[in-house]
């Protein structure tokens, strides 16, 4: 049986809009390094930075059928997530897709899979992260699931989760302990602001981040170069 669960919870909106403010490896960072998608899911256009609650969509391989279902699920804010039961390379994902979801308020698509019409999604100004680009076409025979949770590039994604995603990849954070991992980002950020301050005085990151100690008890000496006969 296929499912489409309409109106799933989502992270609240104010929350979602704030991880806005933080770059992927910032969110990365402070989630204790979890959360990553497959580095292979790369921006079709550079330049987009995205935050927003995911609606998932679980595709059979080479059919996009279930995106357009999916697409009266969507709302403002909101991040489409698309990942296939088995590896495809298809364009599952191009302009009249985009353009329809667009109109919807979502804010980029993130498909472990194949996107194609990059040059329009460009000038739309739409972000997609994908797997491949690829003109091959899919079809619409098989159904599959929206708003279930699924596994996209080796994460667990479940419908409203915060998806942030930009130049450096994609990473999901749980709904549930999103407004907790605000404070830590913000935390994050302003010791990353005040190290860069130092680096730019020419403090060496050894002093700053106290590393010398724990370098000497892992066993690293120095030496000062030995004399020799050479003028």
């Amino acid at each position: 049986m296929s499912i489409v669960v309409r109106d799933p919870h989502r992270t609240d909106r104010a929350t979602a809009d704030a991880f806005a403010a933080f770059g992927v490896a910032t969110v990365h960072e402070a989630q204790h390094r979890t959360g990553l998608l497959d580095p292979a899911l790369r921006p079709v256009w550079p330049g987009a930075h995205i935050a927003g609650t995911a609606v998932t969509v679980s595709v059979p391989p080479g059919d996009n059928w279930m995106i357009h279902v999916a697409v009266e699920q969507c709302r403002e804010g909101d991040v489409l997530v698309i990942a296939p039961t088995s590896p495809s390379q298809a364009g599952y994902f191009g302009d009249l897709l985009a353009t329809a979801v667009a109109a919807r308020g979502v804010r980029g698509v993130v498909v472990d899979a194949g996107c194609r019409d990059v040059a329009d999604l460009r000038r739309m100004g739409f972000p997609v992260w994908a797997r491949h680009i690829c003109a091959f076409g899919t079809v619409k025979e098989t159904l599959g699931e929206v708003n279930t949770p699924i596994v996209c590039a080796g994460q667990r994604v479940e419908p409203g989760d915060v998806v942030v995603a930009d130049d450096d990849g994609v990473v999901v954070v749980p709904r549930r302990s999103a407004p907790a991992l605000l404070g830590a980002c913000r935390t994050r950020e302003e010791k990353e602001a005040a190290n860069r301050a130092r680096y730019a005085r020419g403090e060496l990151g050894l002093d700053v981040n106290a590393m010398r100690e724990r370098l000497a008890r892992k066993g690293l000496t120095y030496t000062d170069r030995e004399p020799t006969d050479d003028h």
